[in-house]
């Protein structure tokens, strides 16, 4: 990451979130609009002048959490800064991706921008060089219950811009002080309120549930695609794709999942060949309920998408600087519950869009359901074992799927001597939406060498264009099934096409927006 890539300019409280998915997949640098800095440097003074004043001031001159009724006198506010983030860094686990804490700093600059938190604009600036210059605070994924801010890994981020923790620079892990000056930047010294306005927020929770939002909206466009195929595959009825069904239900996600199936399987030949005299009355449920399963995901997700696109624009820490009322006040803007129920939500929709995935596999292998196609889908069976434990891998990640689906957002537990006794556990929840968005994309890359299969079997029948044009993607990196082989390779380069899209867009049709 260099000066070089591009710079995004951000308008705090109205960020987007193409811009924020912009950032997430491109590692973008950002700078703030420049319109937020007399805002900025409003509540900085305001917080200057209670540091300097008698009246007792959470955090600025007093203790923190159970220890707030203790007195910090003036000359010692700095070192009670430096003494919170450096005894807060209790974060353990893997360092979090590049990208995630990339993303992290940016929330905690528009944050920063509401011109609430009293932090002085240096600190802005010096974010900003850390973002355009590659320097990347080394952050443990576990440690936060997501309530009085996300504070282990905030802390861990903090530490770097104050000289101290480590970080990534160039390839290389080495101490905070060392990057800064590396990348030819300096730490700069917490003054009062500082340290507590970059660890009291949302910003960890919320990246990691925005990051879990992109991949699972990226999925949610897959499976659409996927389960044309599928259906194809199976020789399946799309009279379920008729508008007015979906019409007469309402749902806007339904609507759109059956208007894109119907153009993904629009022209398709093997279609054509059974509208008439097909014995079969209705298809299972996982091939005639699809817009209604994977359509009312994409309603929860899209929801999801609008709590966490204003907690990115939200000011989260604590207390907060009301300039135009001339108040500095204590509130509980850093508990992550919005956050959590995000979270919990995404989850259930990448689960169950997985859930019915998977019932599309285990159709397409069996003999007894699939419309004539080959046992396992090998044209030799009894020799040959197919994609039959490809379809059990399938099973497993789809049960692990449902495991970690349960809503976390219910799991609370009181910390800090009974002082935090509500929490959200929203980092918990947003956290593990990366290893289901794994698990998800290897169901579906599944599906997609299922599907393929079966088509090729249907030939000289062809498929609709744009399912021909998945196929073909899909075969530049895994091969027709012939007799068995090593399988674990194809696997692994399926789900890579669905977890960067390339298989959807081969489609060629627009794909479903989230922000739509």
């Amino acid at each position: 990451m260099t000066a070089a890539h591009h710079t995004l300019v951000l308008t705090p409280g109205q960020t987007t979130l193409d811009q924020l998915a912009r950032i997430y997949r491109e590692e973008m640098s950002v700078t703030l609009d420049r319109s937020a800095k007399p805002g900025i440097e409003a509540a900085a003074a305001a917080i200057k002048a209670a540091a300097a004043g008698d009246i007792p001031v959470y955090g600025v001159n007093t203790g923190f959490g159970k220890l707030a009724s203790l007195r910090i006198a003036p000359d010692d506010t700095a070192t009670l800064q430096r003494n919170l983030i450096l005894s807060h860094c209790c974060g353990v686990g893997e360092a979090i991706p590049r990208r995630h804490a990339r993303l992290l700093m940016v929330l905690k600059l528009l944050s920063f921008g509401r011109g609430a938190s009293g932090v002085r604009w240096e600190f802005v600036e010096l974010i900003e060089a850390m973002l355009a210059r590659g320097v990347t605070p080394i952050v443990p994924a576990q440690g936060s219950v997501g309530a009085s801010g996300d504070l282990a890994p905030l802390s861990h981020m903090t530490a770097v811009i104050i000289g101290e923790g480590e970080a990534e620079y160039q390839g290389r892990v080495m101490p905070g002080g060392e990057a800064l000056a590396a990348a030819g930047l300096s730490p700069i010294a917490l003054g009062p309120k500082e340290g507590l306005a970059f660890i009291n927020g949302t910003q960890f929770s919320t990246a990691f549930a925005l990051a879990g939002l992109f991949d699972g909206w990226n999925a949610a466009q897959s499976a659409l695609v996927t389960s044309a195929l599928s259906t194809d595959a199976i020789m399946g009825s799309t009279a379920p794709l008729q508008p007015e069904i979906h019409s007469l239900r309402g749902h806007a996600g339904q609507i759109e999942a059956a208007g894109f199936m119907r153009a993904l399987l629009n022209g398709s030949e093997i279609r054509d060949s059974h509208i008439d005299g097909d014995a079969r009355v209705q298809d299972p449920y996982c091939i005639r309920c699809q817009p209604q399963v994977t359509g009312a995901a994409m309603d929860v997700l899209r929801q999801a998408a609008r709590t966490l696109e204003i907690e990115a624009n939200a000011a989260t820490d604590n207390p907060l600087v009301l300039s135009e009322a001339g108040l500095i006040v204590s509130g509980g803007n850093f508990h992550a519950e919005p956050v959590g129920f995000a979270a919990d939500m995404i989850a259930l929709a990448l689960a169950e869009i997985g859930a019915i995935a998977q019932r599309r596999v285990a159709l397409m292998v069996d003999p007894v359901l699939s419309f004539n196609l080959p046992a396992f889908l090998t044209p030799r069976p009894g020799l040959n074992s197919g994609l039959m434990i490809a379809e059990v891998t399938t099973a497993a990640l789809m049960s692990e799927n449902k495991h970690i689906a349960m809503p976390c957002v219910t799991d609370s537990t009181p910390t800090s001597a009974n002082q935090e006794d509500h929490v959200s556990m929203a980092a918990h929840g947003a956290v593990r939406l990366g290893k289901m968005v794994q698990n998800l994309n290897v169901i579906l890359g599944v599906e997609a060498i299922c599907a393929a299969q079966g088509i090729d079997f249907r030939a000289p029948l062809h498929t609709s264009s744009p399912l021909q044009g998945v196929v073909a993607r899909l075969r530049q990196d895994v091969a027709t099934m012939g007799d068995d082989r090593y399988m674990a390779p194809d696997l692994a380069a399926a789900a890579a096409l669905i977890g960067s899209g390339a298989l959807a867009q081969a489609s060629g049709l627009a794909l479903p927006e989230l922000s739509a």
